[in-house]
């Protein structure tokens, strides 16, 4: 396989054995795992918090890659730092100042990411490409799990992706939404090397072969 890493979203887990299915994609081969976090304002959605993120982090030396879709994330940063966050992704759309947020998740000693909609455009992050780790891309609008890959996000990854070479720094570039064996390898081809997918993993009884399936759509011998 080549460097593109996938990320299964619990999003999509069943919670009722949700240590049994993260050891599952592990065992897999995944290396990270992506948590959502909504707070029922800035999207229309309510999931989970710190106490979860928490229990996870006891189960696994996975990477947690947490992305907070919420309001105000500076209020919560220490806290998902404390239960165990690696990575700490806020939306741009709700950082008034987004140089202090991402300088103070590294402070805390998380990779900072930033994540933007559907709608916001890629030149809203380029002041800050020297204080992140990573850069998200919504392909769709966050808020539900198994929503559709909007296609003309495309374009954005792949110009995100230039702005990131012209950085000269090595910042992932993770995409979120209506990810699975046909959008994926799609994704990868513009530039993407982070694939976040819910339903795709989580949303099927064998979650082993979804993994390697969703693995071998973007190898180098099957991508674009």
């Amino acid at each position: 396989m080549n460097n593109v890493l996938i990320a299964p979203s619990i999003l999509a887990a069943d919670f009722r054995c949700l240590d049994e299915q993260v050891k599952a994609v592990h065992e897999a081969g995944v290396q990270w795992i992506h948590l959502d976090i909504m707070d029922g304002h800035f999207v229309p959605n309510i999931s989970f918090g710190p106490p979860v993120v928490s229990s996870i982090r006891k189960g696994t030396n996975l990477v947690l890659d947490t992305h907070l879709m919420i309001d105000d994330p500076n209020r919560y940063l220490e806290a998902f730092r404390e239960a165990g966050s690696d990575i700490i992704t806020v939306h741009q759309e709700v950082c008034p100042h987004l140089h202090r947020t991402v300088s103070r998740i590294r402070e805390l000693g998380a990779k900072a990411g930033v994540a933007l909609n559907p709608a916001t455009s890629v030149s809203q992050i380029k002041d800050i490409l020297d204080d992140v780790d990573l850069i998200l891309i919504m392909t769709v609008n966050p808020g539900f799990g198994g929503q559709k890959f909007i296609q003309r996000t495309v374009d954005k990854i792949r110009e995100c992706r230039q702005l990131i070479a012209s950085s000269g720094r090595s910042i992932y570039l993770e995409v979120d939404g209506g990810i699975d064996t046909v959008t994926a390898p799609v994704a990868v081809t513009a530039g993407a090397d982070v694939l976040v997918a819910g339903t795709s993993v989580f949303g099927v009884p064998d979650l082993r072969k979804a993994v390697k399936d969703l693995m071998e759509s973007v190898s180098p011998r099957h991508t674009p």
